[in-house]
């Protein structure tokens, strides 16, 4: 694969802060393993929120995880299709209050339970954009 270049690494963070919510992958218990997230942006770092409830969060901190986030559900006719992801150390943080009021208010319930967060880092050590010209409008054709 070859080197990124420093403009192309820094695509992969801005696209990722045009999305509210990816996915996070790592391994519990020896198998791959995905959870839906919130994210935001911060100082370079991706930060993400996601439900103390499950446990989920402690297979992520203190590990190599994947990040991902795309536009294949939300662009419009004309915009090109996308997916970035990084990969790096996840670790856990504590949110800054103007943090916290970019996430947003947080569900009240996740699966019928009181959500109670739980607040991550991840430091980019690879990032990867892929991107597809009007995908889209491709996909409308082949409806009729």
């Amino acid at each position: 694969m070859p080197d990124a270049q420093p403009a192309d690494e820094q695509r992969a963070v801005d696209l990722i802060s045009r999305t509210d919510y990816g996915r996070v992958a790592t391994s519990l218990h020896a198998l791959p393993f995905l959870a839906l997230t919130r994210h935001i942006v911060a100082d370079g770092r991706v930060l993400l929120r996601m439900a103390r409830n499950f446990g989920y969060h402690q297979a992520c901190a203190d590990s190599i995880v994947a990040y991902g986030t795309d536009n294949l559900s939300s662009a419009r006719p004309g915009e090109d299709l996308w997916s970035a992801q990084i990969v790096g150390r996840c670790f856990t943080v504590e949110p800054t209050e103007a943090q916290l009021e970019r996430f947003g208010l947080p569900p009240r319930l996740v699966d019928g339970e009181p959500y109670e967060p739980v607040y991550l880092g991840i430091e980019p050590q690879l990032r990867t954009v892929h991107a597809m010209d009007r995908g889209l409008e491709r996909r409308f054709q082949h409806v009729l």
